[in-house]
């Protein structure tokens, strides 16, 4: 999906901190002319701030989405993840830095050891690690944090996680999981002090480089350095998320210097960094998916006939024209980068006439609609599904909410006929495999065939498996997916390191460097 999370402390002003700056420089009239445009997914940019004599570098994140809560635990939106995940919290396996789905080991020592029937892995577990509160890791803290979060409804069943007498962690399934190292490396994988008192909704204590400074609600997070990491340690000293959801005030502090990487730009923005000798242009790869889902559950969408129509009245192709390559086509919700991609763009392609005829048949020549959407997205897509959905009869109306809203109305409460979002996690086809999620679909062979590919230890077997749904999926039309979502990144030319792959989902501060 996306993000929103928030907390208390001083800002670095109030603690005596001297900010240095770029001189400003003429091209922010420019943007302030441009300013209207930038409202994307996961939004962010990164400052370079040193302290009065020097000594230590802080880098400074401006996100347009603030997280709407800071416990792991519950689904908030990627917005808690870019911040946490990797910086602060860890789990016993991770994702690889500038990778989608790279599994490596973490807090463990190496990869586990998996039993031929794929129903036990079992992690030696490292013993030079500790909490940012001093406590050293234990392997009791790995089953309570495991057992709270390794659920039916994370996992699709409830392991049993336990300690051998030697410290291993071993986890039992009740059958095989062929994406269980993926959900440890993710939210539901992460490890936490067991018996800790922190309220986790507004901070966080984990094992990470960075521990959890403050969090001064609808305007900064300030992450430290952890200077008793038990890894490499940090490259930069501090890291500050500011939050500016007006486009106006990040585009200004880009500009004068105060923002130095700038993530997901607004495709009609590129060309004013084209030729800046202070930025680098960067295109992200990674597995967000655009996505307008048709609520399946609510009649008219609950007629195939309906989705299938509204499907063959988009013109993708259009839609990700308007992103100045930052799209890739797609015909379904798996990305190449992910097990289960097939090309499936030809399936319900652009074919206005058919939609007419198929809304005819099913008695809906003249079909009024809602799309519900985050308001912090490009307005572009929007209104070229509105025309175009227009052209075939079907009038639409935007309704935009703040992103909280629209977990809480459309992911959660179901309430919604159309909506447009930009799906940021990989690997998350059990969406339409699950019949309480919130496209409503519900296909038996679907739902088959997706648990084969979970139970499955061959890789290449899961892979067609994947591939067989997800073209049964993209038939029965519970979404149109709009494009790929290559980000562009505008990185300042003193930056280093800076991740180029998944930056929408999580962004690892690990090499960054300054100077």
């Amino acid at each position: 999906m996306t993000e929103s999370p928030a907390a208390q402390g001083q800002s670095p002003a109030a603690q005596g901190e001297t900010r240095t700056r770029r001189p400003r420089r003429i091209t922010r009239t420019v943007a302030m002319i441009a300013v209207a445009a930038i409202a994307a997914l996961g939004v962010t940019a990164f400052a370079l701030n040193r302290t009065s004599g020097g000594t230590g570098e802080t880098l400074t994140v401006g996100m347009i989405l603030e997280p709407t809560s800071l416990d792991v635990r519950s689904n908030t939106g990627v917005a808690t993840s870019q911040i946490l995940l990797d910086n602060v919290y860890q789990g016993l396996v991770g994702i690889a830095p500038n990778t989608v789905s790279e599994i490596v080991p973490v807090l463990a020592e190496e990869l586990p050891e998996i039993s031929d029937d794929g129903r036990e892995y079992r992690f030696a577990l490292r013993d030079d690690v500790s909490f940012h509160t001093g406590a050293a890791l234990t392997a009791d803290d790995v089953v309570a944090s495991l057992e709270e979060t390794l659920t039916d409804e994370t996992v699709g069943s409830d392991p049993e996680v336990t300690a051998e007498r030697d410290g291993t962690i071993l986890i039992t399934l009740e059958e095989p999981n062929s994406e269980l190292l993926w959900h440890l490396a993710n939210f539901a994988g992460t490890i936490r002090e067991a018996g800790a008192t922190n309220p986790l909704a507004s901070t966080a204590s984990g094992t990470g480089p960075f521990r959890f400074e403050s969090w001064e609600r609808g305007d900064r997070l300030t992450l430290v350095k952890n200077d008793d990491y038990w890894g490499t340690p940090a490259t930069v000293d501090t890291a500050v998320f500011r939050f500016l959801p007006e486009s106006r005030a990040a585009l200004a502090a880009l500009h004068d210097g105060e923002l130095d990487v700038h993530t997901a730009l607004l495709p009609p923005l590129r060309e004013e960094f084209v030729d800046d000798p202070d930025f680098t242009l960067q295109r992200a790869a990674g597995a967000d998916v655009f996505t307008l889902a048709f609520n399946s559950e609510k009649a008219p969408l609950s007629d195939p006939r309906v989705r299938t129509a509204l499907s063959l009245a988009i013109d993708t192709d259009a839609i990700i024209t308007s992103q100045s390559g930052d799209g890739a086509p797609l015909g379904s919700p798996i990305t190449a980068l992910e097990p289960g991609y097939v090309d499936l763009s030809d399936v319900h392609r652009f074919d206005p006439e058919a939609a007419r005829d198929l809304l005819a048949e099913a008695g809906q020549p003249n079909l009024s609609l809602t799309i519900t959407a985050p308001d912090h997205y490009d307005a572009t897509p929007l209104e070229l599904i509105k025309s175009q959905l227009a052209d075939v009869g079907v009038s639409v109306r935007v309704k935009q909410v703040e992103f909280p809203v629209w977990l809480e109305q459309v992911h959660e409460n179901h309430d919604f006929q159309l909506s447009y979002v930009d799906h940021a996690e990989a690997r998350d086809f059990r969406a339409y495999a699950t019949p309480d999620s919130y496209f409503g679909t519900d296909n038996p062979r679907v739902q088959e065939l997706y648990h084969q590919a979970l139970a499955t230890t061959d890789p290449a077997t899961e892979d067609d498996l994947l591939q067989q749904a997800a073209r049964l999926v993209a038939e029965d039309a519970p979404a149109k997916w709009l494009f790929n979502y290559t980000p562009t990144n505008v990185v300042g030319t003193h930056v280093s390191g800076f991740p180029s792959v998944n930056t929408n989902s999580r962004l690892n501060l690990e090499g960054v460097r300054l100077g």
